[in-house]
């Protein structure tokens, strides 16, 4: 009789796993951006999925981190929480953050993440070498 109550527990349970990128294979490592729609990135910024639902990393001038709990392979980054220094490099970074805003789709191919929205626009990244 109490398998029957503990069972639907046991299933709600198993069904609240990490279902975000990061689970999809960009979970592991630090992320690298290379390119916003279609234009070279020549500053530097990185993604990454310390843990589920959260992202972090770093923008050309500032770190950041927030959350990320759409399932994928939906994207949407959310309560971004960035430090404050000023830097020469402050277009890049908003160019970076404004495209992060953007994104609502995710996809992973070996070492490439892709970032986009329907409109067109995209982020392409590459896997850091440690």
């Amino acid at each position: 009789m109490r398998l029957i109550f503990i069972l639907p527990l046991l299933i709600a349970t198993a069904c609240q796993g990490n279902e975000t990128v990061a689970a999809y294979g960009a979970g592991n490592g630090i992320w690298q951006l290379t390119e916003i729609d279609g234009v070279a990135f020549a500053s530097h910024a990185t993604l990454s999925f310390p843990e589920p639902g959260r992202i972090a990393g770093e923008a050309p001038c500032n770190t950041y981190m927030g959350r990320m709990d759409a399932p994928y392979p939906w994207f949407e980054a959310k309560d971004l929480a960035v430090t404050r220094r000023a830097c020469p490099d402050l277009a890049a970074e908003t160019a970076f953050f404004d495209g992060l805003a953007a994104m609502t789709l995710s996809e992973t191919s070996g070492d490439t993440l892709i970032l986009s929205n329907p409109d067109g626009r995209e982020m392409i990244f590459a896997k850091a070498q440690p």
